[in-house]
């Protein structure tokens, strides 16, 4: 069959993947550049590198898979860097279980019920018991008021803002249940994997095609056909869309009251500094001061040895924000002079002169606000197009997001192509 895909992500990419090993006709449209979606890359001293931070973990069977199926898997090291949290004006160790319950926030109570809170959702197998409980009221119930105001709160309300209060505990039992200490990285970038993947597509004789925003979608008869930005069209048997549910709404034309666009999304922001030394002693720093305009910083080469950048220390500094939000609309030379004064607070020597370069990247559906209600909004991958297979990060539950559950979506989609031409 000729199968079409949109978008050229982890889903898009591997659904094609798949697909021309089955022997099918593939064109895969993507709206920009650049491979990889949301985990596109730049060039930082002759090396790929994530525009938004990426790593894996030891949970992540579909990523290792296919990183060993495309003979990258050499590639892929796990390491156990430290993560810190910023709170009251001071950095503290907070990576480890023992560094956690040592916290000097937590009274020997609090240390026990967060200990114990979290054990138990290690343990919970099946996070869809806590759908329609809301993590906060949850959390204040099972670790405790303090606990819960010094770390949970400020994390929900740094990513969902006024959403906070409403985040199903499902989503975050999900991040403390499959999460490990050990985090993976493809040495060399992400990039590796999306280029591997589009050249075993080429090789087969499929073909990806950037610069092709999908602006329509109609199924008239037995074949979907697609209109791209540039006025070209395209004909298919079977359809996969990858994009977020409002873009293949509207591309669709599906009213405005359709499930499709009753869940809703933050934007992302992120800045790449490239600086001469290092900015904080964590790879991971989680920032619990709701008075700071960004959710973490990333220090990359506090987990990839900097030789690989060049010598240059690699600072990521992200948000999850709305998109009429000033850190998502504001010219970026000038947000960076606004983050400034806040990168000062986490290290006092800190200095403008300290970043040699710096880039910045923002996506405007990059994080579902995963409330009680959210599971019912949830799209099945079948369409009311016969020939249109639904695939996109908002149908990953409870995850809402991540390269390997993109990757595990989309062997099934293509699975269930497979056996629905069976």
């Amino acid at each position: 069959m000729r199968v079409g895909v949109v978008g050229a992500g982890a889903t898009g990419l591997t659904a094609a993947f798949d697909a021309v090993k089955a022997g099918h006709d593939v064109t895969v449209l993507e709206a920009s550049a650049e491979l990889g979606g949301l985990a596109a890359s730049i060039e930082v001293g002759g090396t790929p590198l994530e525009r938004f931070y990426h790593h894996s973990f030891r949970t992540d069977r579909a990523m290792i898979e296919l990183v060993e199926e495309l003979g990258l898997g050499h590639l892929l090291r796990f390491h156990k860097p430290s993560t810190g949290v910023y709170i009251d004006g001071e950095l503290h160790d907070f990576g480890t279980p023992q560094e956690m319950l040592r916290f000097p926030k937590f009274s020997l109570l609090d240390r026990f019920r967060f200990g114990a809170s979290s054990a138990v959702l290690k343990f919970v197998r099946n996070g869809q018991r806590f759908n329609s409980v809301r993590a906060l009221d949850w959390m204040r119930r099972w670790a405790g008021p303090r606990v819960t105001e010094t770390i949970w709160e400020p994390l929900l309300t740094g990513k969902f803002g006024v959403h906070a209060e409403q985040i199903s505990m499902a989503w975050l039992w999900a991040r403390i249940h499959y999460r490990t200490f050990e985090l993976g990285y493809v040495h060399g970038g992400f990039e590796q994997v999306y280029r591997a993947l589009l050249d075993a597509v080429t090789e087969r004789g499929g073909k990806v095609e950037f610069g092709k925003p999908v602006e329509s979608i109609r199924q008239p008869g037995a074949k979907v056909l697609v209109g791209a930005g540039d006025g070209s069209s395209y004909e298919f048997d079977r359809l996969i869309v990858t994009v977020p549910q409002p873009v293949f709404a509207k591309a669709a034309g599906i009213a405005s009251d359709h499930v499709l666009w009753q869940n809703q999304y933050l934007g992302a922001t992120c800045f790449v500094l490239e600086c001469d030394r290092s900015v904080i002693p964590h790879y991971w720093l989680n920032i619990n001061d709701p008075a700071f305009p960004f959710l973490a910083v990333v220090e990359h080469t506090n987990m990839v040895d900097r030789s690989e950048y060049g010598g240059r220390h690699i600072v990521y500094v992200g948000n999850y924000v709305p998109r009429e939000d000033w850190r998502f609309t504001t010219d970026p030379a000038e947000l960076l002079e606004r983050y400034i004064p806040w990168l000062r607070k986490l290290n006092p020597d800190f200095d403008r002169s300290w970043i040699l370069d710096w880039h910045f990247s923002k996506a405007g559906f990059a994080q579902p606000i995963v409330t009680p209600q959210y599971r019912s909004l949830i799209p099945g991958h079948h369409t009311a197009m016969p020939g249109v297979t639904l695939a996109t990060m908002s149908q990953i539950y409870p995850q809402d997001r991540g390269q390997s559950y993109a990757i595990a979506m989309a062997h099934e989609v293509t699975n269930r192509l497979r056996l629905d031409l069976e």
